[in-house]
């Protein structure tokens, strides 16, 4: 098979990490111009800033993991999406533990296999518990006591489930969060629906030798806000 982008037949190349993706991952010295700037933004940026991230970006040999991959073969849209995903996860006003709650609960409504490996991993380094964790995988509320959490929390969940707030929800978000964060956090749903869409398309799982998630019984779209057959 020919890749599309680099021209290299991909059944030359080593074949470690996932390997049912319909992407094949782009090795490093593959990439043109274009799709070299959009993995230096990835690797480069403030994901990778710090202290070691809590999960690994990259394969051992450099192929990006999970959406990332995806965004190489359209540098047009792959560039400015990646910077999105970072302005949201950086540049908000949302605290970590709030950002998280929020990307999480959409990960669990969509049961992105990848979103959750990477976002619970992330959570648990900026304080989310392993008793809240299990509550936003099965959907249920987990017990918050900061009022901001637990308003991040049913509006992501209300926007993940019905693409839209109440009058209530929406009120009590902008009343405690203010009107730009209650904005951002639409950009965050959205986003991150987005990518599960990807990931789901282009078969997109956790790393090798990673565990998938334990998802709960039944069909997540008939799960309210107290979790599964609520």
């Amino acid at each position: 098979m020919i890749d599309p982008v680099s021209g290299e037949d991909v059944n030359d190349r080593p074949r470690r990490g996932p390997s049912a993706t319909r992407l094949p991952l782009l090795l490093p010295g593959s990439l043109s111009d274009e799709q070299r700037a959009v993995y230096e933004a990835v690797t480069g940026g403030p994901r990778a800033a710090g202290r070691t991230p809590p999960f690994g970006l990259a394969d051992d040999i450099g192929r990006l993991h999970g959406p990332f991959n995806a965004m190489l073969y359209s540098p047009s849209v792959g560039l400015p999406l990646q910077d999105l995903g970072a302005a949201l996860r950086f540049r908000t006003a949302f605290t970590e533990r709030e950002r998280e709650i929020a990307t999480l609960v959409v990960a669990a409504h969509v049961r992105s296999d990848y979103e959750w490996y990477a976002h619970e991993r992330i959570g648990r380094r900026h304080g989310l518990t392993g008793a809240e964790l299990d509550a936003l995988r099965e959907g249920r509320a987990p017990m918050l006591g900061d009022v901001r959490e637990r308003v991040v929390h049913e509006a992501a969940r209300q926007l993940a489930a019905e693409g839209d707030l109440a009058d209530a929800v929406y009120t009590e978000a902008v009343a405690t969060l203010g009107r730009g964060a209650v904005v951002e956090l639409v950009a965050l749903v959205g986003y991150y629906k987005a990518l599960a869409l990807q990931l789901r398309v282009f078969r997109v799982g956790v790393p090798d030798g990673e565990d998938a998630p334990a998802w709960p019984a039944g069909d997540p779209a008939e799960q309210g806000p107290g979790g599964a057959g609520a």
